[in-house]
């Protein structure tokens, strides 16, 4: 048995990202299944109510957010790194862009040509999307495609000079956070490969990119990840370095996303630093957890 635990389904383009990074690490995990929609027990049990997917969880350790479950695998198994020639901090940044200015306009595409999306997702996407306005998505459909191929076209240049990945001849960070978008738009939007077709590098470094497959998977009910993490004990904290608001270790805060989704997850203060906030909580069916959250899009609320 893995001790990696993923919570996701196999649909989920944010999954995607972490099920390639098990890949390019060749890493041994398991998958527990998860509904597309609300309600998601088995995984708020874990959570505290945080919804989004995916969630990794290593005992009774629960990271939320792509960006910090790339932190904590590669903090775990360092090589192959996911941050190459020492530009960290720039694929961190450039999440942000595809995580937002990328993926909004192909998850409106997604959402309005897509005629197999079932009435119940387009009904919970409804007021889960908050960036989208699904009472004049039709009209938009124009600019979406607009936009989603102009930010596709970034990819499509920085590719122009023979170069192997977005900053080189290694695979990154960035190269993940790029290719999810364009692996949703080939499920999500039918219309789309006659467009991909005239990015020739952009769809010969896709399949260089898929080439690492998903390392390997095996399959966990979620009352057996739920029994793993009753019966691991929590880690202590690190502490709280205050920044700029006066928080203390201990302290009963919430914690929530700031773009959507914003579920507010609540519990014990136990880490808060320039990368990572933490809080302990019970549980009656998990147990006592931590749940891990990035710093950077998320907020943290005194109670």
């Amino acid at each position: 048995m893995s001790d990696l635990i993923l919570h996701h389904f196999d649909a989920s383009p944010f999954a995607e990202k972490i099920r390639l990074v098990f890949g390019l690490k060749n890493l041994a995990w398991s998958s527990v299944d998860l509904p597309m929609i609300m309600p998601k027990p088995d995984l708020t049990a874990l959570t505290g109510g945080y919804r989004k997917t995916p969630v990794l969880q290593i005992g009774a350790e629960i990271y939320v957010d792509t960006a910090l479950i790339a932190d904590e695998l590669e903090r775990r198994y360092p090589e192959p790194t996911l941050y190459p020639d020492g530009n960290k901090g720039m694929y961190k940044a450039l999440a942000f862009w595809s995580n937002n200015s990328f993926f909004q306009p192909g998850a409106g595409l997604s959402m309005g040509v897509n005629d197999q999306v079932p009435d119940e997702v387009l009904d919970d996407r409804f007021s889960f999307f908050n960036f989208m306005d699904f009472d004049v998505l039709e009209d938009e459909i124009p600019y979406l495609y607009e936009q989603f191929l102009t930010h596709a076209s970034f990819v499509e240049t920085q590719l122009s000079d023979g170069r192997q990945y977005l900053f080189g001849d290694q695979v990154s960070w960035a190269d993940v956070n790029a290719w999810f978008v364009f692996w949703m738009a080939h499920g999500n939007i039918p219309p789309i490969e006659k467009y991909f077709s005239k990015l020739t590098n952009a769809v010969a470094w896709e399949k260089r990119i898929a080439s690492a497959g998903y390392g390997q998977r095996s399959e966990m009910s979620a009352s057996e990840a739920h029994a793993i993490a009753n019966n691991t004990a929590a880690e202590s904290g690190t502490g709280v370095e205050s920044l700029y608001q006066p928080f203390t270790e201990g302290q009963i805060v919430s914690v929530a996303a700031e773009d959507y989704g914003k579920d507010a997850v609540t519990g014990k203060l136990i880490t808060l630093t320039q990368e990572q906030i933490s809080i302990n909580r019970d549980d009656p069916v998990a147990g006592n957890v931590n749940i891990h959250f990035p710093r950077a899009g998320f907020r943290v609320i005194a109670k």
